[in-house]
């Protein structure tokens, strides 16, 4: 759901009082000034109450002039509407007005806005007058098109140049994954406003560069420009995924020093960054203190985020108080919860919630809502019934369905289910690593050492690599990766002195290396050195290291699943050492305090 929904339903209420074209386009402009143009609904409001206007105009023989041209065209883009948009092109022609710089100009964005891009360029190229706005709406035409290299082109041949025409360069390099050119475009730009900054942050976050994204916001409070609401969202994006929660705080107070906190967009990533940094019980102080008015994307961040953490009971708790505020769940609530009752084991609750979806609130299922499924019974070891879910499915399984139901197979050692999970994905998405590790695994797990060289061979022969593990840790605003068996250097190497101290100290505690997964052809030492060097161990150590006693939480923010084997590490240093950890991995946290985790060993 849009997250200005609250403008979305104000424009809406403003179309129906229209009573006259003047209306109208007052009600437009408001529209396209608070972002409200932008959703369907009031798109195609917009499209369907400004065609009967213009069909009255004509009715009564009142001419039309540029501006009723501009505004068809504008409302024929935000609906995508191609039809309509090429009748008022030609009504435009008819009426000698094609060509006003006014008028041209929306018709080369409504093309372009409609997947027509050969129209809108033959368009501007027709225009006898141009200025730097159509210049920028033909070389937006051409990203919206996919098109760069043609983008780049015509902006080295623009006569002029403002700061939107670098801004929509930089917005275009971003959205098509140019992020390096972006950075060059950036630093050349003669004039950087809050825009350029908001995008060049908001980019880096999206594409995971999170140093970026930081480097790059601390940059801009030097420069002494104010963040906008872009911006902050933007970096709080960045510190959400890469786990940076000490950065995030800071940015915290900034946000509530400035009021931005009160702006309902800013506080659902708020909420978003204490949840995926690990603190849930900020997260949770974010949305009952700091919220006014919650919007339905506020309600199932805080579901999703009681549910990451394991609080499945909960997070239907409030999935319940949700409902009874009066605010209506949608299609991705009810991923949240599904998930929520999925991590925790609640099968008899996640299929009443299912089925709640159709029945009571008449919203249909995806094929998100039936992978939710699929992990529910595949987590809960009933096999059986996740593999007569995915038969039974009205839409055909995709890699993830499949993904979802090869995991249950690893978790619960079904060695047959999963040859049969991993031969449907090599049809769906055969270049996938994480797919044949897992099988490999299943098989190592079972002694079926033959057919885990088989596997590796196939992986060899493909050329199909295994994505590297790798773990981060924040310490004192700085994150420190750690990957699997790396060498390490520089100050990193605390992590490797320490860690063979707590392997020790542990070993004298009881534990014992679980090495079943690991290749059968090395010798049994090799096989726990291989182990040991997991990055969430080194990164734990390193954390450790820097810091004293029982001093803070250890928080790791890992790209794979945690393996069991450094599941039980975290548990016995958690006891032996009494620290909190917490670890987040591809899927969920986990808290290890005294020997316990959060997910109850169910994950």
């Amino acid at each position: 759901m849009n997250p200005n929904h609250h403008l979305v339903l104000q424009t809406l209420s403003l179309l129906q009082q229209c009573k006259t074209l003047d209306h109208l386009k007052r009600a437009h402009a408001h529209a396209l000034k608070s972002g409200a143009a932008a959703d369907p609904i009031v798109a195609g409001e917009l499209l369907l109450r400004s065609l009967p206007a213009f069909r009255r105009m004509r009715r009564r023989s009142l001419p039309p002039d540029s501006f009723t041209f501009a505004f068809l065209s504008k409302a024929a883009a935000n609906a995508r509407s191609l039809s309509v948009g090429s009748q008022v092109h030609s009504l435009a022609l008819r009426h000698g007005l094609d060509r006003h710089l006014f008028v041209a100009t929306t018709i080369v964005s409504m093309y372009a806005e409609c997947g027509r891009l050969g129209r809108a360029l033959k368009v501007f190229e027709e225009m006898p007058h141009r200025n730097v706005v159509a210049w920028n709406a033909a070389v937006t035409a051409c990203f919206r098109a996919g098109d760069v290299r043609l983008a780049r082109k015509l902006f080295g041949e623009m006569p002029w140049r403002n700061s939107t025409s670098w801004n929509v360069m930089l917005a275009g390099h971003m959205k098509a994954g140019e992020v390096d050119f972006a950075r060059r475009l950036f630093s050349s730009a003669p004039h950087k406003d809050a825009v350029s900054w908001s995008t060049m942050i908001a980019g880096f976050a999206a594409h995971g560069a999170f140093d970026d994204a930081i480097g790059f916001f601390k940059e801009l409070l030097r420069e002494g420009c104010r963040p906008n609401e872009v911006s902050l969202t933007g970096i709080l994006s960045a510190c959400a995924q890469a786990g940076a929660f000490e950065t995030g705080k800071t940015l915290h107070g900034h946000a509530e020093k400035t009021g931005f906190n009160s702006i309902i967009a800013v506080s659902n990533v708020l909420l978003d960054m204490y949840a995926r940094c690990g603190s849930v019980d900020l997260a949770r102080q974010v949305f009952d203190w700091e919220m006014g008015k919650k919007s339905v994307i506020s309600w199932t961040s805080m579901i999703a985020a009681l549910a990451m953490h394991g609080h499945g009971k909960k997070a239907i708790e409030l999935f319940d108080e949700m409902e009874q505020n009066g605010t209506t769940p949608d299609g991705v609530t009810f991923i949240s919860v599904l998930y929520a009752c999925s991590h925790a084991g609640l099968v008899q609750q996640g299929h009443e919630i299912f089925h709640s979806m159709a029945d009571n609130y008449g919203l249909e299922h995806s094929i998100e809502h039936y992978g939710c499924m699929v992990d529910l019974y595949g987590r809960a070891g009933l096999l059986d019934k996740a593999y007569e879910f995915v038969m039974r499915m009205p839409m055909k399984p995709n890699a993830v369905i499949w993904r979802t139901l090869l995991g249950a197979c690893s978790i619960h050692g079904n060695v047959c289910l999963a040859e049969h999970a991993t031969k449907q994905l090599s049809a769906l998405d055969p270049n996938e690593s994480s797919d044949y590790v897992l099988l490999s695994n299943i098989y190592a797990v079972a002694g079926k050492w033959k057919d885990v060289a088989t596997v590796r061979r196939s992986m060899s022969a493909q050329r199909i690599n295994k994505d590297p593990g790798w773990s981060s840790i924040e310490v004192d605003k700085v994150l420190y990766t750690f990957v699997a068996n790396e060498e390490l250097d520089g100050e990193k190497r605390e992590a490797e002195k320490k860690l063979a101290e707590v392997m020790a100290r542990i070993r004298m505690e009881g534990y014992v290396p679980e090495v079943a997964g690991v290749l059968h052809d090395i010798e049994e030492e090799e096989k726990k050195e291989a182990v040991w060097r997991h990055s969430e161990k080194l990164a734990v150590a390193f954390g450790m290291a820097r810091t004293k006693g029982a001093e803070g939480v250890i928080k790791i923010v890992k790209n794979l699943r945690v393996c069991r084997d450094c599941h039980t590490v975290m548990k016995m240093i958690s006891k032996v050492y009494k620290r909190e950890i917490v670890v987040r991995d591809r899927s969920r946290f986990h808290t290890f305090r005294e020997g316990s985790c959060s997910c109850r060993d169910y994950w």
